[in-house]
């Protein structure tokens, strides 16, 4: 009767015992269940992030052309001039170009008269005043900038102060090839119907050449005169170096032994000559006795 006793009890503990471990069990893969569903909806950590935590440097910013920094540079007061008419559809579009050209990287310096004109200065002093100030001008040329009298006083203020100088950059937008100004059919334009971003972008290039082909003439400029300037020192010293050994009395002077053996020569001649006039009297003067 003990012994069955026993057994019964044996029998309740390892059941006991495989009931926890089968709970234990199901709870660790429930709790790993749960764990990888979190961490599949975590946001995944991107090199971006990686370069922002603290502990790693930051990434440099962009550094700007060289060109953008030339002395040249800033001697105007403007990169580019934006010429264009007052309808709405102009201003606006005038404005996105502006808006790209301003952003960084670019970072050119713009004019729009609707933003940058004086208030209460005369608009022909005004706009006179911007175009000369800015290395390029940029004519913004729809139907509303071919019958805009300002636009085409603009035109012909830009025409005649430089009308090969490579600072003029037509964009034609909306408009017909008949409708193009005949001022301007010797001239290449960037069309902004087909892609404004990329015409934006080729205007920005256009600036960055015209800076770049402006300091390059700058460095030669100075560097022809640098050695013009050296070239005209050593001629000029040269030149003096020739005047003074002409007329240094070391180059003139005629060395001493060759004066005394001048002078003894000169002197032996002279006693030579008295000596042969001495015999001829002497020998007269004995011919005459003798008669």
């Amino acid at each position: 009767m003990q012994g069955w006793f026993q057994k019964l009890l044996k029998s309740r503990g390892s059941l006991s015992k495989q009931h926890n471990k089968e709970a234990t069990k199901g709870l660790v893969t429930s709790v790993s269940g749960v764990l990888t569903s979190s961490s599949s909806t975590l946001p995944s950590c991107s090199s971006s992030s990686l370069s922002s935590s603290p502990g790693r440097t930051p990434s440099k910013p962009q550094q700007l052309p060289t060109v953008l920094s030339s002395e040249l540079r800033w001697k105007r007061k403007y990169d580019i001039f934006v010429c264009h008419s007052s309808a709405q559809s102009d201003i606006e579009e005038a404005a996105r170009l502006v808006s790209f050209l301003e952003d960084s990287p670019r970072s050119l310096r713009c004019f729009l008269w609707q933003r940058d004109a004086c208030p209460g200065g005369a608009v022909c002093t005004e706009f006179c005043q911007a175009v000369e100030n800015s290395h390029l001008r940029a004519l913004l040329i729809t139907p509303s900038f071919v019958q805009d009298d300002w636009c085409n006083y603009m035109m012909h203020q830009v025409l005649t102060e430089g009308p090969m100088s490579n600072r003029m950059i037509p964009l034609l937008h909306s408009l017909s090839h008949s409708q193009y100004p005949k001022e301007l059919k010797f001239y290449y334009y960037i069309d902004l119907s087909r892609n404004p971003v990329q015409a934006y972008t080729l205007v920005n290039r256009t600036v960055l050449q015209y800076l770049e082909d402006l300091v390059k003439k700058e460095m030669t400029h100075n560097f022809q005169m640098s050695g013009s300037s050296s070239g005209l020192d050593g001629a000029d010293s040269s030149q003096e170096d020739k005047l003074i050994s002409q007329h240094s009395p070391a180059g003139t002077a005629i060395p001493l032994e060759v004066m005394q053996k001048s002078h003894k020569h000169f002197s032996d001649i002279s006693c030579d000559q008295q000596q042969q006039q001495l015999k001829n009297m002497t020998q007269e003067g004995r011919n005459l006795a003798t008669d």
